[in-house]
């Protein structure tokens, strides 16, 4: 698996052996669209380039400093209810990655 520079970014090979675009934003690689990634040493714990129709985003979400149980149902519920996930609106948003993330 090595990486290949090209003028549109850099490609990289996934595990279905698929070259895939690196995509830069503002200085931050991703590996696509609507993906979210871990960000350690950030202000947020996730951040994902979320696009939708022609908008494209940057969007950070997720307190760095707080570990999630989401396998604990009782706070799964919790937080779904405190944060309104049942309406998370638009994929700019970082309520829709939190709610999506839980």
């Amino acid at each position: 698996m090595g990486t290949l520079s090209n003028a549109s970014g850099s490609r990289f090979l996934t595990k279905s052996s698929q070259w895939s675009e690196m995509i830069t934003y503002k200085g931050n690689k991703f590996s696509g669209y609507n993906k979210p990634k871990r960000t350690p040493g950030e202000s947020k714990k996730f951040a994902v380039l979320a696009k939708e129709g022609e908008s494209v985003r940057l969007v950070r979400f997720g307190d760095p400093n707080m570990t999630i149980k989401k396998h604990i149902p009782e706070r799964r519920a919790s937080f779904r209810a405190r944060h309104g996930c049942d309406s998370p609106g638009t994929k700019l948003s970082a309520k829709y990655w939190a709610c999506k993330a839980w």
